[in-house]
């Protein structure tokens, strides 16, 4: 598998991701280091305990992470966990729909980390 293939599989934008880094080795060596990234965990900890800041932080820093990457799904999702905890927004989630759409970016992360993995193995 090739990286244009990896952005296939995991639903992230190859062209976009190679506008934003230019070099396909920079895009490579950031790709592989994804999974590594401990930014998920803190926003899967934050909704454990529906910690506001942590959820509001980690997930504008998720935001702008896969934005870089060309992971556009992730970040969307993750823009809109961050609007709704941004500091002076009104919350318009219940704490349900919030840990639902927690899920719904752990089973996008989990798709994109297991692709992820196996592109590395391939190296």
């Amino acid at each position: 598998m090739n990286l244009k293939e990896l952005y296939a599989k995991i639903d992230g934008d190859y062209d976009k991701a190679m506008q934003i880094l230019s070099i396909e080795k920079l895009m490579d060596k950031h790709i592989k280091k994804f999974p590594s990234n401990p930014l998920f965990e803190q926003l899967f900890d934050a909704a454990n305990s529906m910690d506001a800041n942590a959820l509001f932080e980690s997930a504008h820093a998720i935001k702008g992470v896969c934005a870089n990457l060309g992971l556009f799904k992730l970040s969307a999702m993750a823009s809109e966990i961050t609007e709704e905890f941004r500091p002076g927004n009104e919350r318009k989630m219940t704490d349900e729909e919030v840990l639902k759409k927690i899920d719904d970016i752990k089973a996008l992360y989990n798709k994109t980390v297991s692709g992820i993995n196996e592109y590395a193995s391939q190296a």
